[in-house]
């Protein structure tokens, strides 16, 4: 089971912000190039979306469903890559002063993902959560950096989306 952890410098509700949008998932999932929501209203149960993967010339559509949600605490996704199987990924967010602690935790559940996975399976999928995480806190401090530089302490709490 992957589980990786990184301290975001936004509030909880900023981060679930960008977690509850539909649209976003392109912008901090790797490996996706584009996201709509095309059951429920996402992020609730059962809600699901369409991203795209692109290798190569190739462009493979796939859907990734809510199992859980506890708004502004936690998210259990099940991602559907096709052949290669499906997957559980768990976020979930700790407040942590004025910053919010996300834990992710990936394992997969059928297919083929599920009989070849491994020690070296576990190190890629690592390595996909460090930038996973890392594009996730990029796209929360471009999202709610106020006008005029980086959110402080007493911003992070007032400042609006970008573009809101």
């Amino acid at each position: 089971m992957a589980k990786r952890h990184r301290l975001i410098k936004a509030t909880p509700e900023q981060v679930w912000g960008i977690l509850s949008d539909g649209e976003r998932y392109a912008d901090w999932v790797v490996g996706t190039t584009r996201s709509r929501p095309v059951r429920g209203d996402w992020p609730e149960v059962g809600a699901a979306l369409e991203y795209e993967v692109r290798i190569g010339p190739l462009k493979l559509r796939n859907e990734t469903v809510v199992r859980r949600c506890l708004p502004g605490r936690e998210l259990e996704l099940e991602a559907k890559a096709g052949p290669l199987g499906t997957a559980r990924i768990a976020l979930e967010l700790r407040s942590w002063g004025d910053d919010t602690l996300v834990v992710v935790d990936e394992h997969p559940l059928q297919g083929a993902g599920g009989k070849i996975h491994n020690v070296g399976v576990e190190a890629l999928i690592q390595l996909r959560h460090r930038e996973m995480l890392r594009r996730l806190e990029q796209v929360c401090e471009e999202a709610y950096r106020p006008a005029g530089g980086r959110p402080g302490p007493s911003d992070r709490g007032r400042a609006e989306p970008a573009g809101a």
